[in-house]
C-alpha cells in the first residue's frame, strides 16, 4: 500500500518529461516570459500571449498545459507582467497565478540588464476519481479529492542589446514541501510525504541577424536543470520573412525535434503552431505534441520596440 502511495506521489510532482516539473513548452522563444519574466523588462509595449498545448497525442491521459500571460514595461526603468496557467495529466492538475514586477537599467549605451520578481500561487488537486488502484478499500482512496496550495516565486535577469538577449531564471525558488497525502493516510501511517517543489534553473537566449529588409534568422537556446533530472537542452532556429511569416525547428537533447510556424498581422496579431516528433522512444504509442499560442501587443503604428 506504501508503494501505492508513493507512486501517487511521483505522479504529481514527478516530470512530465526528464523529472522537470513544470510544463514543457516549445515556442519559448515566442513566449519568452513564461520562461523569465525579466523579459517584461526588454519591450515598450503590452502585449498577451496565449500557449495551449496537448503532449504526447494518442497516449491516455498525457500532458495538457494552457498559459496565459501579459507584460510589458510601465516606463524607462519598470516593467510589469503576470500570468495564470492549468497543467492537467490524467486525475491531477496543477493550475496557479503570478504577478511580477521588473527593474531595468543600463549597463552601457547598447546594453541594459534587467532583474525581475514574480509572486504568486501553485495549487494540486488530485482526483481520486480518476485513479485505478486494485484495492476499493485502499486507505489512498480515503475523503474526497485531495487540494493543496502553497505560494511560488520566480526570480530572473536579463541582459539585452537592439538584437540579442541572455537571461536566466529560478523557477520555484521557494523550494515548498508538501504534504500530498490525504490526512486519514497521514493519521494512519504517521508520515508526510516529501513532496517538494524543486528549484528549477533556466538559462535562455537569443539573437536575430538581418540578412536583408526582408530575411532574418534568429537562433536560440534554452537550458533546463533540476535536481535528480538530466540537462536538458532546446536548441532552436527560426528564420522570418518580411517581419511578418515565420518558420523554424527545434531539437532537444532527449532526441525530439519540433518544426515551428507563424504568421504576424499588423505587427499587433500573431498566431504560431508547432508540432513535436516524437522521439523513437514514444513513436510507438504517440502521434507527436501539438502547441498552439496567439498573441496581441499593444503598440501604436509609429512606436518602436528595443527587441523582438
Amino acid at each position: 500500500m506504501k508503494k501505492i502511495a508513493l507512486f501517487f506521489v511521483s505522479i504529481c510532482l514527478g516530470a512530465a518529461s526528464y523529472s522537470q516539473q513544470l510544463p514543457q513548452i516549445t515556442q519559448h522563444m515566442i513566449n519568452n516570459y513564461a520562461v523569465n519574466p525579466a523579459i517584461a523588462g526588454m519591450y515598450d509595449y503590452y502585449q498577451v500571449k496565449t500557449t495551449i498545448r496537448n503532449q504526447w497525442v494518442g497516449i491516455t491521459d498525457a500532458p495538457r498545459t494552457t498559459i496565459l500571460s501579459i507584460y510589458g514595461k510601465k516606463n524607462e526603468r519598470v516593467g510589469l507582467g503576470g500570468l495564470v496557467f492549468n497543467d492537467q495529466t490524467g486525475p491531477t492538475s496543477r493550475i496557479g497565478g503570478s504577478a511580477s514586477y521588473t527593474y531595468s537599467f543600463p549597463l552601457t549605451r547598447s546594453v541594459k540588464m534587467s532583474f525581475a520578481l514574480l509572486g504568486g500561487f501553485t495549487q494540486f488537486k488530485i482526483t481520486k476519481q480518476g485513479l485505478n488502484i486494485m484495492d476499493p478499500n485502499d486507505l489512498i482512496l480515503l475523503g474526497g479529492d485531495l487540494v493543496r496550495s502553497a505560494p511560488d516565486a520566480t526570480f530572473g535577469f536579463n541582459m539585452y542589446g537592439n538584437k540579442w538577449y541572455l537571461g536566466a531564471a529560478i523557477p520555484q525558488l521557494l523550494s515548498t514541501n508538501l504534504n500530498l497525502m490525504s490526512d486519514d493516510y497521514t493519521r494512519i501511517y504517521n508520515e508526510v510525504s516529501e513532496g517538494n517543489l524543486e528549484r528549477h534553473f533556466y538559462v535562455l537566449g537569443a539573437y536575430k541577424h538581418d540578412f536583408n529588409p526582408f530575411w532574418s534568422i534568429e537562433p536560440s537556446v534554452l537550458l533546463k536543470s533540476v535536481k535528480g533530472a538530466n540537462l536538458q537542452a532546446d536548441i532552436g532556429v527560426k528564420t522570418t520573412y518580411d517581419d511578418r511569416l515565420w518558420f523554424g525547428m527545434d531539437y532537444r537533447n532527449n532526441e525530439e525535434m519540433a518544426v515551428l510556424l507563424g504568421y504576424s498581422i499588423q505587427e499587433r496579431y500573431t498566431i504560431g503552431y508547432s508540432y513535436d516528433i516524437p522521439s523513437s522512444d514514444m513513436s510507438d504509442n504517440s502521434s507527436g505534441s501539438h502547441e498552439f499560442m496567439i498573441g496581441i501587443r499593444f503598440l501604436a503604428a509609429n512606436e518602436s520596440e528595443i527587441t523582438r
